[in-house]
């Protein structure tokens, strides 16, 4: 569909927006600090002090971190007195979990293929299961 004062395409807002989600999370989660940042937060809510503790870079590099992870919705943050705590929301892989499923019909028939394959050589599935 076009829009006709502008010449230019419509684009459909919630798939623009979902998109934007996806590719803010799957950022988010690219880095291996902010996924030890995630793991840590399973545990409970922690301060910015502490997440920042068992990494060897500035509380300002942590907090960083923080933020992009707060974008993408993957944790909040609230101030309870002098301290920023963060929190992990328990939701906010939800999308990205469920964009990950449409593709796995396409792992199942990459393993029905390399069993195929597998087979093709002579090689006995079997002896391989039991190692």
């Amino acid at each position: 569909m076009v829009d006709h004062f502008s010449g230019k395409p419509i684009v459909n807002q919630m798939v623009e927006n979902t998109n934007h989600r996806l590719d803010a999370l799957f950022a988010a989660l690219s880095d291996q600090t902010r996924r030890a940042i995630l793991l840590m937060l399973l545990d409970g809510d922690l301060t910015v002090k502490e997440l920042a503790e068992p990494f060897e870079m500035s509380l300002a590099a942590v907090s960083k971190h923080i933020q992009i992870l707060a974008k993408a919705g993957l944790l909040t943050q609230h101030k309870l007195g002098r301290e920023k705590w963060c929190r992990l929301d328990p939701n906010a892989l939800k999308p990205a979990a469920f964009w990950l499923e449409s593709y796995g019909q396409f792992l199942d028939d990459s393993f029905e293929l390399l069993e195929e394959l597998i087979e093709l050589q002579g090689i006995s599935t079997e002896n391989l299961a039991s190692g």
